[in-house]
């Protein structure tokens, strides 16, 4: 590995100041941030009083105080018109936290929900799941003896499952029609791989490096993955980020930063305070080989920071469809309980200063797929073409 790796893999992120100490590394739309809750404070007499009503004379099963406060949040946050300010509750936030993070506490198995409501194993090679004997289509029962019920969401079952590494989860499984059986699994880290890239078989020449979310393993994924492809004999590159729903901001300029030579990357505009711009370093490892990236309507974020930062710097097309247009920065805020509040708190804008935040990006080669011939990826192909015109 080139004496820069050590540059990119200890790249500065940068810390925020919120009310208490708040870290961050701002995520594509995402920041970090751990909030204490203030003491309760007089007011909010009228919704008080809604509440003290619905307790008297609700005819019906009224939901728990927890539950109650957060539907007290959503109402309040539905008010901002925006669809970026959330608020997510423990389980799903700590789903949210793994996808960004690149790693969690897991058994080494992929589930899915069938028609009928059960929930069923995929154990991966070589992971604590198959190795502890759950077998391929068993169906998931219980966690820790309390029972599945079909009405549970997949993130739910999920997050019931992973937890700390190293610790025990015992699951409550059944094969086929056979008597269930009881599977004790010691929890590991699991990383979530966000890259994966190949030679095209008809032209080796070409690579794809395909990037599907942006977290914290992201750009060392991607700088590895360039570095075999150059190795492997590719002299022209395409980046697909068709899907590509966001994640980590710095992730997002360090991925970028492998292909420029310098110049502005993003510019980030936060009320009140000056705008800031991140730049591109000198020594990107794929900086010198020709590339054209590919886009749809499910890239956006910091995937359409990237693109955006190619496309302008000129460094390559962008081929396929217009992006999604979500150019807005969210922190997160853990609340004293583990979920979590997600508020908008600056904007984007690419290197020529044009907005992202819902206006999104026009690839250079619009790309009209034909959806009833899904044998054939014509963005892919045109990107193909594109690449073998160039000198």
């Amino acid at each position: 590995m080139q004496s820069d790796e050590s540059k990119f893999r200890h790249r500065g992120r940068f810390a925020l100041v919120a009310t208490v100490v708040i870290t961050a590394a701002f995520l594509s739309g995402y920041g970090t941030s751990f909030m204490l809750q203030s003491e309760q404070t007089s007011g909010f007499e009228i919704l008080l009083e809604a509440q003290d009503i619905m307790q008297e004379n609700f005819y019906g099963q009224l939901p728990d105080d927890t539950q109650f406060e957060y539907g007290m949040i959503r109402g309040m946050l539905a008010e901002l018109d925006d669809p970026y300010t959330t608020f997510k509750e423990p389980r799903e936030a700590e789903l949210s936290a793994d996808r960004l993070s690149g790693s969690f506490g897991g058994i080494g198995a992929r589930i899915s929900k069938n028609a009928q409501g059960q929930f069923i194993l995929i154990p991966l090679d070589n992971q604590p799941a198959v190795r502890a004997g759950i077998l391929e289509a068993d169906q998931l029962i219980a966690i820790n003896g309390n029972l599945v019920s079909s009405d549970s969401t997949l993130d739910e079952v999920v997050a019931h499952i992973r937890g700390e590494i190293g610790t025990p989860v015992t699951l409550t499984v059944r094969s086929g029609e056979s008597v269930p059986r009881q599977v004790t699994i010691t929890r590991t880290r699991i990383e979530l791989s966000s890259v994966s890239w190949r030679q095209l078989r008809h032209d080796a020449t070409i690579g794809v490096l395909n990037i599907d979310r942006f977290s914290d393993s992201t750009a060392n994924e991607a700088e590895e993955a360039v570095e075999a492809l150059l190795e492997a004999g590719v002299t022209r590159l395409i980046l697909d980020l068709r899907g590509n729903g966001g994640g980590l901001l710095q992730s997002s300029v360090d991925v970028a930063d492998l292909f420029l030579d310098g110049g502005v990357i993003v510019y980030q505009a936060i009320h009140g305070e000056a705008e800031e711009s991140f730049r591109a370093h000198s020594y990107g490892v794929g900086q010198h080989i020709p590339l054209a990236v590919l886009v749809d309507g499910g890239s956006a974020s910091a995937a359409e920071i990237v693109a955006g930062a190619l496309q302008e710097r000129g460094r390559a097309p962008l081929i396929g469809k217009k992006t999604f247009g979500k150019g807005s920065v969210q922190l997160i805020f853990s609340l004293t309980d583990d979920s979590s509040l997600h508020v908008t708190n600056a904007n984007w804008f690419t290197p020529d200063h044009n907005r992202i935040d819902r206006e999104g990006l026009t690839p250079d080669i619009v790309v009209e797929p034909d959806e009833n011939n899904t044998d054939n990826d014509m963005i892919l192909a045109q990107a193909v073409a594109y690449l073998n015109k160039r000198p």
